[in-house]
């Protein structure tokens, strides 16, 4: 008789238990994760490397995630498409991670604050979801960049020092994009308080949004400071950025400050090239709960 008839019935099966548990099979059973990045998207190659620093970022917090990209603008994905460098969008990126067995989903919002692009995010992966039951055991979204205090705090802070060759006395002039809707206003106002907090030289306006260049205009009116830099509040440094910002046309935001008298110095720097703003949206794909398969908890 073996050693193992001779253990009782119970240690047997637990002994079974434990040898399977250990084969390979087993652990290629366990949920993949993957992670769905998703951004507006952009056409200019100068802007690319602020996308592919949050990508390699993403890689390395996630080691073991599969990972796929989208872009919600149909005009940058036909464009990207024309030159022969497709990225697809929303659904997209989910079929692509459902067809490398990813039962578990991290979708990450590269958008700076909850507004009409984000909504439209979440009903496109609602409605994904919705058509596919059963596909991926759970979908987590991400919020995106600006959702709290200490997000504020954080994004100041990495911005400022990303302006190193500012002196003492030079203003900082961000350009954001903002809505016409106005439906991010609010957290605009709170991250422009943030960075008079840290900073009280840092002057803040929109493309779209309620703050506009003629309230800029005013405000550096009413301040002690001659030279200015201009640097886009915004993830990439795309046309917005080397156009309306800093474009040597007459209406641009830095024309129209020199010919205010003001010296103009640029920094064309898209966000997501700077660490500490990347930091932020690592960490709200990590902390998300938020599952788009489940029904929401009750209160």
């Amino acid at each position: 008789m073996s050693h193992i008839q001779r253990l009782p019935r119970f240690l047997v099966l637990l002994l079974a238990f434990w040898l399977v548990s250990l084969s390979p099979a087993a652990h290629a059973a366990e949920p993949r994760e993957g992670l769905l990045i998703v951004a507006f998207g952009t056409s200019v190659p100068e802007a690319v490397p602020a996308l592919k620093a949050l990508d390699a970022d993403f890689r390395a917090a996630f080691p073991d995630a599969a990972v796929e990209w989208a872009y919600t603008s149909q005009i940058i994905r036909k464009k990207l498409a024309a030159r022969g460098t497709p990225v697809g969008g929303i659904s997209d990126g989910l079929a692509a991670l459902a067809r490398k067995g990813v039962k578990v989903v991290r979708v990450q919002s590269l958008h700076v604050m909850a507004g009409e692009e984000f909504s439209a995010l979440e009903r496109a992966v609602l409605l994904d979801v919705k058509a596919h039951p059963g596909r991926f055991e759970a979908v987590y979204l991400g919020r995106p960049l600006l959702e709290s205090r200490q997000d504020a705090r954080e994004v100041a802070a990495a911005v400022l020092k990303s302006c190193g060759g500012r002196a003492p006395g030079e203003g900082l002039v961000l350009m954001g994009h903002g809505q016409a809707h106005g439906r991010a206003d609010l957290v605009f106002e709170g991250m422009r308080r943030a960075f008079v907090e840290a900073d009280g030289l840092t002057f803040m306006a929109s493309v779209e949004g309620s703050r506009t260049f003629e309230d800029l205009a005013r405000e550096l009116a009413t301040r002690n400071v001659k030279t200015l830099w201009v640097q886009p509040f915004m993830i990439v440094a795309g046309d917005h950025a080397r156009n309306d910002l800093a474009g040597e046309e007459a209406d641009s935001w830095a024309s129209r400050l020199r010919a205010q008298g003001f010296q103009v110095k640029t920094n064309l720097l898209g966000m997501g090239e700077i660490a500490g703003v990347r930091a932020v949206f690592v960490r709200h794909a990590r902390e998300t709960k938020d599952d788009l398969t489940r029904e929401p908890v009750k209160p």
